[in-house]
């Protein structure tokens, strides 16, 4: 499996961020080609202190190969140039192998 992380940093409006999110950018991501799982979370801290990062959201897919095809996609490169529409305190994403392990 590959994942996709997008690590959201704190915008200047959060509330618009979320609006903007749920009601446009995932469903539009929800299009991606291949996409077989995503999860969203939001940053925390154990202080109580505002936490660097705002949001993460996390993309699964069954190969590295999966996810170069849905990012070159149509719907991938919108998925890519909407990000700047609400994410004012920027974004960074991180690619990676999962390798599931028993405990």
């Amino acid at each position: 499996m590959y994942r996709l992380t997008v690590l959201y940093n704190q915008p200047t409006d959060a509330a618009a961020f979320d609006a903007y999110y749920t009601g446009t950018h995932l469903p539009l991501a929800a299009k991606l080609p291949g996409l077989r799982s995503a999860a969203v979370s939001k940053g925390d801290t154990l202080d109580g202190s505002t936490p660097e990062i705002y949001q993460v959201a996390e993309l699964y897919f069954d190969s590295k190969a999966d996810l170069l095809a849905a990012l070159g996609s149509d719907i991938g490169r919108e998925v890519g140039q909407d990000v700047a529409n609400f994410a004012t305190g920027g974004a960074s994403m991180v690619f990676t192998e999962v390798t599931e392990v028993s405990l």
